[in-house]
């Protein structure tokens, strides 16, 4: 026999506890030995070590590593033990920014972690949720996260949001007493509370049957483990970028040897020079720098209240064509609000927002004051009586306890001057008929302060409307007809129209003397008192960013489990919905296949009554339609979709662990704002990395035809390898890494998303790299030939020449990557992280060739004031003399 069978004194026996006294903490600590922690397997993470080692994985960095192995057996030690040095640096700093990664997931995880209250050595007391076992006593109510499976012992009024297990946004009512069934699913064990669903009404206590891995959201966590990731566009184009850097060393280090041997120069002396073209033609500092640049947005997501769980996916945003958003609590702020009120004929609106409790009432458009009207008076107080909810004031936020449809009312009579602990000095309950799901009411029995006796009730309108004999119009009582009975009716249709939730208020006066003892004695010959309607208003920010994101070419989907007319008036007022686009409702969508949704997707802006099961459907179609898809979602049963999608964003403070492991990135504040945000630095990061792929390619292009040329001509090597490496991981990484934080153009936010497809070099970013390699080429060899040719004993020093010339073409040419037009299109003093890091290489630079240790290790030598005019007036060339040509095509 399963718990959910089994009477209240089976489960206490089978579980060998004690209800009234709990565990001692002896047998809860053997418990935990045996049956682990209540917590989610994470899956096997990855050593320290593991990572480190990981960051030499790289194909271009073995690769480096073999030059080098070469370098060592042709008698290099010191290049050797130099380049060895440089690439465990490097290989440190991709490994420190990952791990700092990673501790920002793991802080956020213990942020959130959950306290319960259970009941140990007869003493109620927090815990971590974690240190839960089986066998435990727990104790839940409005507003608590249910830590671990549980089957309930004690229930009052009690009703919990399972639609992170389920997908059903209603409530489930829970009781104590056993099933007959022998096994329902999960949304009919009545008498069970599952891990991680919420307590939205009423309290109680259960006993721990489950922990961990074993809880039913447990059960669907290990489904995900296994599930892999598909590469993402900027994974894919390194790769593809690696492959083809290294056929190039391979095939110019072939030609090289070839043609130094086919000149009669020694094998040794090719092999050397082999060595360095490999050296030359590998950006091996552009790992190291991809991560570093991927890792800093991932910090400044951090400041925009987003944490990113892989650092590739901050690029992926950038390729974002669809955002599909919730609708609760990413683009509306998850407060219900009343915003209108009706009574005999009166109708008013308030203004405010969220729980802010304050506001201004208004008959079309005048303020007016409540005290003035007396019906409205009624409402607002026998609204906030027959209540249950609370507002706690902390010192940035205000946070609802309680249900949001009572949290809704409780505001409107506070933004009317009424305070509930005040009204319960006046008035005092005497008895309570809690809510439940299949009256869909809630009355009170209270007594004012003068003795009398009346009776509060509220509910949905169309079952209250048939418990009222009478109804308050023109401040009195009057009989309830068919006439106003219709009047009524019109209102009720009115404020829905409006896709206003609505709750009507009614009471009845009854004498000192009599007894109420059921609901149905209490709710009957009521007078209607009136209506509130109430939304849960759109975000302010969020109608911007809509606009924002259309302007970018990326298309906002609204999914809401919500009715279709709620639906339609948040999308309407948030410029999702326009004359043009569909609402596809989940009737609708189960009907269809993948295949006929696919033909009318690109034309839905809203999906109403949705349940987490057709988001999956939603994703497919739209992938099959060459979208990059960002899906948000919270539940359990969203982690499929958010799996799926090119991008899952789980919320972070509704969202359940299983749907923020199963995503890509978190948002901290559940908006949909910070998406867009997202997506604006996801953009920049990919261009910064554009600019310094140009920036550190055009750089090893020039290397490579400096020593191709000077091998065709019968030169010797102007570079020699560690100078290379050099320039290549020192003097280049630096202003690589400070493009890398460059603030985005200004109209990063005003084309449309790239496509997935899109090649490294698209965009004339190949004839960039080549032009301003071939020209740093070129005045890095002459710098080197006129200096050797006047002195060709002296080729040290030619080198050292060469040296510097290179650095210098390159540290100026940096500023004209920031830009897709010219040099002259931007501000130099833009980017002061530039700037200073230019200053930074040109220091470093002219330490290694005068400070007199390093000279040997670098083959360098000082250099004579007049060389640096020559290098400083060739390195100019090869950025001015093509932004000279771009301004004169501008002129024109």
């Amino acid at each position: 026999m399963k718990y959910h069978e089994m009477d209240l004194n089976e489960v206490e026996q089978s579980l060998s506890t004690n209800f009234s006294s709990g565990l001692t903490a002896d047998e809860a600590k053997n418990r935990i030995k045996q049956h682990g922690y209540n917590e989610l397997d994470e899956g096997e993470k990855q050593s320290a070590l593991l990572l480190f080692f990981s960051q030499f994985k790289d194909f271009m960095v073995l690769v480096l590593l073999a030059a080098t192995l070469i370098s060592g057996l042709l008698g290099e030690y010191i290049d050797a033990i130099a380049i060895i040095a440089i690439v465990i640096s490097n290989g440190f700093l991709g490994f420190f920014q990952e791990r700092k990664a990673e501790k920002s997931l793991q802080a956020l995880k213990e942020l959130s972690a959950p306290q319960v209250s259970v009941l140990r050595d007869e003493q109620w007391i927090r815990i971590p949720s974690k240190e839960v076992t089986i066998g435990d006593m727990l104790k839940f109510s409005s507003g608590d996260r249910i830590g671990a499976d549980v089957r309930i012992i004690e229930a009052k009024s009690l009703e919990i949001e399972e639609s992170a297990l389920t997908g059903e946004s209603v409530p489930a009512a829970k009781h104590s007493d056993p099933l007959s069934a022998s096994n329902p699913g999960i949304g009919d064990m009545e008498n069970t509370a599952f891990m991680g669903t919420m307590v939205t009404r009423g309290s109680g206590i259960g006993v721990v049957v489950a922990t961990g891995m074993d809880t039913a959201m447990g059960q669907i966590a290990n489904l995900l483990q296994n599930a892999e990731s598909a590469q993402t566009p900027l994974q894919r184009r390194l790769e593809q970028l690696g492959k083809i850097l290294i056929v190039a060393a391979l095939l110019l280090t072939v030609l090289v040897v070839a043609i130094g041997v086919f000149q009669g120069q020694e094998l040794y002396t090719m092999f050397l020079a082999g060595v360095s073209l490999a050296v030359a033609a590998i950006p091996e500092g552009l790992p190291a720098i991809v991560t570093v640049a991927l890792s800093l947005g991932v910090q400044k997501m951090i400041k925009k209240n987003a944490i990113v769980r892989k650092l590739p996916a901050v690029e992926t945003l950038g390729c974002a064509s669809v955002i599909c958003s919730d609708k609760t609590g990413t683009m509306t702020q998850n407060k219900m609000t009343v915003t209108h009120l009706w009574s005999g004929g009166k109708t008013w609106t308030v203004d405010g927002v969220g729980y802010e409790p304050e506001g201004q009432f208004y008959t079309e458009d005048e303020p007016i004051q409540v005290r003035n009207e007396k019906a409205l008076q009624q409402m607002l107080i026998f609204g906030m009586i027959c209540n249950h909810s609370e507002l706690k004031f902390n010192e940035d936020e205000i946070i609802l306890d309680g249900d949001p449809t009572e949290g809704a009312l409780l505001v409107s009579a506070m933004k009317a001057g009424y305070d509930r602990p005040a009204l319960l000095e006046e008035f005092t309950i005497l008895n309570e008929f809690p809510f439940d799901s299949a009256r869909k009411m809630m009355s009170m029995h209270v007594k004012d302060s003068k003795g009398r006796h009346f009776i509060v009730t509220k509910g949905a309108p169309d079952v209250l409307l048939g418990a009222c004999e009478s109804i308050l119009w023109d401040d009195r009582s009057q009989y309830f007809g068919k006439e106003l009975q219709t009047k009524v009716q019109n209102a009720i249709n009115e404020l829905a129209s409006k896709a206003l939730r609505t709750i009507a208020i009614a009471f009845k006066p009854v004498s000192p003397n009599t007894v109420i003892l059921s609901e149905k004695e209490a709710e009957q010959n009521l007078t209607f008192i009136g209506i509130q309607g109430m939304i849960d208003p759109p975000r302010p920010e969020v109608k911007a960013a809509v606009k924002e994101c259309k302007e970018a070419g990326i298309k906002t989907v609204m999914i809401t489990g919500d009715h279709v007319i709620t639906a339609k008036a948040i999308a309407s007022q948030l410029g999702i919905l326009t004359s043009k686009s569909m609402v596809l409702d989940g009737k609708a969508l189960s009907e269809m296949s993948v295949d006929e949704l696919e033909e009318v997707v690109d034309n839905v802006s809203v999906f109403a009554r949705v349940s987490p099961e057709h988001k999956l459907k939603i994703v497919k179609a739209l992938q099959n339609k060459g979208h990059i898809v960002a899906m948000t979602g919270d539940g359990v049963n969203d982690a499929p979709a958010i799996k799926a999608a090119d991008i899952g964003v789980a919320m972070g403070i509704t969202g359940t662990d299983v749907a923020k492991e199963a995503s890509a990135l978190v948002l901290l504040d559940d908006n949909f704002a910070t998406i867009k945000a997202a997506i604006k630095e996801g953009r920049n990061i990919y261009e910064n990395i554009r600019k310094f792929i140009r920036y550190l390619l055009a750089s090893n292009v020039g290397e490579i035809l400096v020593m191709l040329f000077a091998m065709i001509l019968g030169l010797p090597l102007p570079l020699v390898p560690i100078q290379i490496l050099w320039v290549n991981l020192v003097t280049d990484g630096l202003p690589a890494m400070a493009l890398g934080v460059d603030r985005p153009e200004e109209n990063v936010m005003k084309r449309n998303p790239r496509s997935p497809k899109e090649g490294v070099f698209a965009r004339g970013l190949g004839w960039k790299v080549v032009s301003r390699g071939i020209l740093i080429g070129i005045v890095t060899l002459m710098s080197f030939m006129i200096v050797y040719k006047n002195d060709p004993a002296r080729l040290q020093y030619a080198q050292t020449v060469a040296f510097a010339a290179l650095v210098m073409a390159q540290l100026i040419h940096v500023f004209d990557c920031r830009s897709e037009k010219s040099v002259l299109s931007r501000n130099p003093f833009g980017n002061l992280f530039l700037v200073w890091s230019v200053i930074s290489s040109l220091a470093l630079m002219l330490v290694v060739i005068y400070f007199p240790p390093l000279q040997p290790i670098f083959h360098t030598l000082p250099i004579a004031p007049r060389d640096w005019l020559l290098i400083i007036g060739l390195s100019a060339i090869p950025t001015f003399l093509l932004a000279g040509t771009f301004l004169a095509r501008k002129t024109k």
